[in-house]
């Protein structure tokens, strides 16, 4: 997906719609968890269903800490040669518990990176998605 720096500034605030494109192309990301002030982060895969992020994992910290506290950041990324992008989502996260979002979230196809077992899924619904488009180059000089 290419982005045009109309304006020669080399980072473009994306508009909501693309930033869900970029999401919905990639499976991999950082969950950022808050419990009692202090930030925790995950890397984890993910699916993208209705505008939603969906997640497996197991109990632990992850877990634990996003049961305390539901709200969360999410953010992906990706960096090729001469550019780069991130999106960051703002939303509140739920551990799945009734039997038809559970079916609907492993209809999603999502699979473990790691061969371990992560049977809960957790959903994210945003609140807000702010994405940024990057064009790499030279460190400009700076005008005296």
């Amino acid at each position: 997906m290419m982005f045009e720096h109309t304006d020669g500034n080399p980072i473009l605030r994306l508009e909501e719609d693309d930033s869900w494109k970029l999401i919905e192309g990639t499976q991999h990301g950082r969950l950022v968890v808050t419990v009692a002030g202090e930030p925790d982060i995950f890397p984890v895969n993910y699916a993208v269903s209705d505008k939603k992020l969906y997640l497996r994992t197991a109990p632990g910290n992850k877990l634990a800490e996003l049961t305390i506290n539901s709200k969360v950041l999410f953010e992906t990324d990706g960096i090729l040669s001469d550019e780069a992008w991130s999106v960051v989502v703002r939303g509140t996260a739920r551990v799945l518990e009734n039997s038809a979002d559970i079916a609907a979230a492993e209809a999603l196809g999502l699979k473990p990176w790691v061969p371990t077992l992560k049977d809960f899924y957790v959903e994210i619904a945003p609140i807000s998605v702010s994405g940024r488009h990057f064009q790499f180059g030279e460190h400009p000089e700076r005008e005296i």
